[in-house]
């Protein structure tokens, strides 16, 4: 298989799927590939919506109703499933949008795509040329970490924590099924919780990232 540092440095790769679990850095590494490269940078959350991270934000300082409701009716392997059905229902949109990027070769623009919804098993039944992929991983309990860090885990009410403890329970669940799937397909994992400059992250990712077709 051809490298995808080594092909993106010579026009082969125009598109570059980095797939993988809630906090194990996708958007900061996409950013930091996209810049390296001149790519467009985007990401599957902006494809459609599904129930997010359930703790309050700088732009959302309450959860909504429909949100809470999501994480604390359904186990947590029906919170997985609910998840992997959004992505499967995604994907002709994931397609379509890689496509042009993928078939159209010289100066133009390429695209660097993030997002858990780009499931191993789909990315590689891809036929398109010009393509690579990698997957973002970080051990549970880096996981738990920054995702109690992002959440304000400690200073939430009872009923906040619950809803975290629900998200992070599917995180994990998505994680143990992602690296099973990813690793019977023999695709490129990549772990994120050493620290690295985005510099050092690009090319990391870029060093680990292996076209989809050989």
């Amino acid at each position: 298989m051809t490298r995808s540092g080594d092909a993106a440095a010579d026009g082969g790769v125009r598109v570059l799927l980095i797939g993988g679990t809630s906090h194990t850095g996708k958007s900061t590494a996409a950013r930091a590939v996209a810049d390296r490269l001149g790519f467009a940078c985007l990401s599957t959350d902006g494809l459609a919506r599904h129930p997010g991270r359930p703790w309050p934000t700088e732009d959302r300082p309450q959860v909504p109703p429909h949100v809470a409701e999501h994480y604390t009716t359904l186990p947590a392997d029906a919170l997985l499933r609910s998840v992997l059905d959004h992505y499967e229902r995604l994907w002709p949109r994931v397609e379509e949008l890689i496509t042009p990027y993928a078939l159209t070769a010289g100066p133009a623009r390429g695209l660097v795509l993030e997002g858990s919804a780009l499931w191993p098993e789909r990315v590689a039944r891809l036929t398109l040329p010009r393509t690579a992929a990698v997957w973002l991983t970080a051990r549970p309990a880096v996981l738990t970490s920054r995702m109690h860090t992002t959440s304000g885990y400690d200073g939430l009410p009872v009923a906040g924590r619950r809803l975290v403890d629900a998200f992070l329970g599917r995180t994990l669940r998505y994680r143990t099924a992602m690296l099973d799937a990813a690793g019977r397909l023999g695709l490129p994992l990549l772990d994120t919780a050493p620290a690295r400059t985005p510099d050092r992250l690009a090319a990391a990712v870029l060093d680990a990232a292996r076209t989809v077709r050989c």
